[in-house]
């Protein structure tokens, strides 16, 4: 086991309203294959905004949008899935089945997010596809930021640190972006890729590994 993998060294949890997600969880990875069944045991279909015309729900009654929350005309929500409260789902957005969207959240025109997790404040606002990844507090992805989820050979995600491979058990997983990162435009993050808090990553990179604290990738 390395501490540096677990949740609690990438994402401060204390104010995340689902950080039962993360309970018991060595790595922080885990915290993905829970989602469903976190989603299953959430009383769903409560939604405390208006939703305006050209907005598509579906499954709407296991779906739940905190107040305060904007979704604008042209986005699909499918769940089960929740988004809290004073988020900005922008224009063209497509959240799919399995998405834990914090507080203030930001989900931009064209962007896909699927089975993910975002804590308070995370933002993937432009051209964005996030699959089976964690977005940290306060973390933002810059337009055009992909987080691939899946190896081109299909095999388990794994994940190199410190000499050692750590299995992770699932076929799908994309980043774990910690609290603070930021990733410039058009980057695209490997399957099984690690940043710890206040990374950052220059535009237009292939990223993979492990990204050390506070780490400038250029």
């Amino acid at each position: 086991m390395s501490l540096l993998l677990n949740p609690t060294s990438l994402f401060s949890l204390e104010s995340y309203a689902h950080a039962a997600l993360f309970k018991g969880c060595s790595y922080a990875w885990e915290p993905l294959g829970k989602i469903l069944n976190y989603l299953s045991m959430q009383k769903l279909g409560i939604i405390d905004v208006a939703i305006a015309d050209g907005v598509i729900l579906m499954d709407q009654d296991q779906i739940s949008i905190g107040s305060g929350t904007v979704i604008e005309p042209g986005v699909m929500i499918q769940g089960p899935c929740i988004i809290g409260k004073g988020c900005f789902i922008r224009h063209g957005a497509y959240i799919r089945g399995g998405a834990v969207i914090g507080d203030h959240c930001v989900i931009g025109h064209d962007t896909e997010v699927k089975h993910s997790i975002f804590l308070n404040h995370a933002a993937a606002p432009h051209f964005n596809y996030v699959g089976d990844s964690i977005i940290g507090n306060r973390a933002n992805l810059g337009a055009g930021v992909k987080c691939a989820n899946v190896r081109l050979d299909r095999g388990e995600v794994i994940i190199k640190l410190e000499g050692k491979v750590f299995k992770t058990g699932l076929k799908k997983c994309g980043a774990l972006i910690g609290d603070g990162a930021q990733l410039g435009c058009n980057c695209v993050t490997n399957p099984g890729t690690v940043i710890a808090k206040q990374g950052i990553c220059f535009p237009c990179q292939n990223v993979g590994g492990y990204i050390e604290k506070q780490e400038i990738l250029s």
